[in-house]
């Protein structure tokens, strides 16, 4: 059985409200899961020792059982010192599309443009 430790979504619509759990991966995300290990609440203050509340004794226990951690948990899990910093690489995040990039090549053309005809103006 494959174990994740996750993210379940509750609360009212734009009021989002997660429990993490401990569930079998192929459980749907907000359906049956096996144990509630905290909370994180989205809408409080990221300084809130209320944001983000786990039990780290069991979530240690279902980690040392073969549990693994969504991208969000592993990330709230770093930041409470339970696992070491992964280092994470996105170079493409960053840059411009197809279409920004035709722009940005456009007004590069333009301003060469000008600044040879203002040379050649004097």
């Amino acid at each position: 059985m494959a174990m994740k430790i996750r993210l379940a979504r509750g609360g009212s619509k734009k009021r989002p409200f997660y429990r993490i759990v401990a569930a079998d991966s192929r459980m749907p995300r907000d359906g049956r899961f096996i144990e509630k290990l905290g909370t994180y609440n989205p809408l409080l203050p990221k300084d809130s020792e209320e944001r983000v509340k786990m039990d780290m004794e069991r979530v240690q226990h279902w980690l040392d059982q073969g549990a693994q951690p969504t991208d969000r948990i592993a990330r709230m899990l770093e930041a409470a010192g339970v696992r070491a910093k992964a280092e994470r690489s996105n170079p493409k995040k960053g840059t411009p599309g197809k279409k920004a990039q035709e722009r940005a090549e456009e007004k590069a053309a333009k301003a060469a443009e000008a600044a040879e005809a203002a040379a050649d103006a004097e």
